[in-house]
């Protein structure tokens, strides 16, 4: 006698592991990866079921089977992929616990997103590029940043992938470009003309309340430091006889405590040759150094930048000082200079010397301190009026 088979109250036949529920709905059992019995259910069974009114919708118990199926073929572990996307990120972060202080406090404001935004909430294996995408507009809409943006989905980018390998699911959602969802409306920078940049020394140079930021003005625009390293700067990073600045570490000073980093990129650590000027501005700003305190931090100490008190100055005092003395400038002044940071020097400086034919991307790339060439390749592409007026002033000639 053949063997009677299991039907639905439709009368079809039911598969190996799947049986109906006294309210309709269907369940499919099955072993897991990990050898245990795990359970899936629909009120549907194929995809001409209609869904009982009322009821959520929800895939069809058949279309669900292959999708476990093709997982456990796969070897995908439906257990890991369980976890909530800010589970995901809690774990990826508890194996990664050696990172600098600021990627600290960007994870801190990630993990908060999250857990205050439904995707947080959200099981890893049901996120789709949809909800990764509908996440970046709801952050625009919150009067996040397009840059703060663009950190945290790279950050989540990274953790999926963790996911993937290991193979908790199968595609990354975050695997798209920021740009084709929301408008990026990061100011760009803009490099000063030689006219503004000699208009700031000039000023910096004579102006009683300013003329203190004159060497760190002349030192940026001359070797493209970032601010941070410039106030790390120890007089044994100075090679006076080779003409070179070691540069090893930055100085950060953050909630009133000062701390050393090494620099930003690996490519950080670098020599960056001196030029007369910026010889003579190091050479200045050390005989100008007044109630030096023998202050030492993580090992460093004899800095060459420092403030009335004689401390180290560090980034935000300078960026402070700088907007005072524009702001200061331009009240005096008819033609108006930009809004000045210690970051625009070195973008200055930068941009300069992208101009230098002599000069060759990667030379380039080792002075900045670059992690990617690619980096530097932008400012060789970068034009500006002035630059453009004098290719056309040569070639009409």
């Amino acid at each position: 006698m053949s063997k009677k088979l299991r039907e639905d109250s439709k009368g079809r036949e039911l598969y190996k592991g799947e049986t109906q529920r006294e309210d309709g709905s269907y369940v499919y059992k099955y072993i897991g990866a990990d050898g245990k019995p795990k359970y899936e259910s629909s009120w549907r069974l194929t995809k001409a079921d209609k869904i009982p009114k009322g009821k959520r919708k929800v895939k069809p118990l058949r279309e669900i089977e292959k999708e476990i199926q093709r997982d456990l073929m796969d070897g995908i572990n439906s257990t890991g992929a369980e976890m909530t996307v800010s589970r995901l990120f809690q774990k990826h972060t508890e194996l990664n616990p050696n990172v600098r202080e600021s990627t600290k406090k960007g994870r801190v404001q990630l993990l908060n997103i999250l857990q205050s935004d439904k995707i947080g909430k959200m099981k890893i294996k049901n996120v789709k590029p949809s909800d990764a995408k509908a996440w970046a507009i709801r952050m625009k809409e919150k009067g996040y940043a397009y840059q703060t943006i663009y950190n945290h989905k790279r950050f989540l980018k990274a953790i999926f992938y963790t996911a993937m390998q290991d193979d908790f699911i199968r595609k990354n959602p975050f695997n798209w470009n920021l740009e084709d969802v929301i408008e990026n409306d990061t100011e760009s920078k803009i490099a000063l003309t030689n006219e503004q940049a000699d208009k700031l020394l000039s000023f910096s140079q004579t102006d009683k309340t300013y003329r203190k930021l004159y060497n760190v003005v002349m030192l940026l625009l001359n070797t493209g430091l970032r601010i941070s390293e410039l106030c790390g700067l120890e007089v044994k990073d100075i090679d006076f006889e080779n003409g070179y600045i070691h540069v090893s570490h930055q100085l950060i000073f953050e909630n009133g405590t000062y701390r050393i980093e090494p620099p930003k990129t690996k490519a950080g650590v670098r020599e960056i040759p001196m030029t007369d000027f910026a010889l003579k501005a190091i050479k200045d700003e050390m005989q100008n150094r007044e109630n030096a305190q023998p202050v030492k931090i993580n090992g460093h100490s004899d800095f060459i930048f420092l403030n009335k008190k004689g401390l180290p100055m560090y980034g935000v005092a300078y960026a402070t000082e700088f907007s005072a003395m524009i702001k200061k400038y331009n009240k005096h002044n008819e033609e108006q200079l930009p809004k000045i940071s210690p970051h625009i020097l070195r973008h200055t400086f930068c941009t300069n010397m992208a101009k230098n034919k002599e000069l060759s991307p990667a030379d380039l790339q080792k002075i900045m301190g670059h992690e990617s060439i690619v980096t530097t390749l932008g400012y060789y592409a970068h034009g500006s009026s002035e630059s453009a007026k004098s290719a056309i002033t040569t070639w009409r000639g």
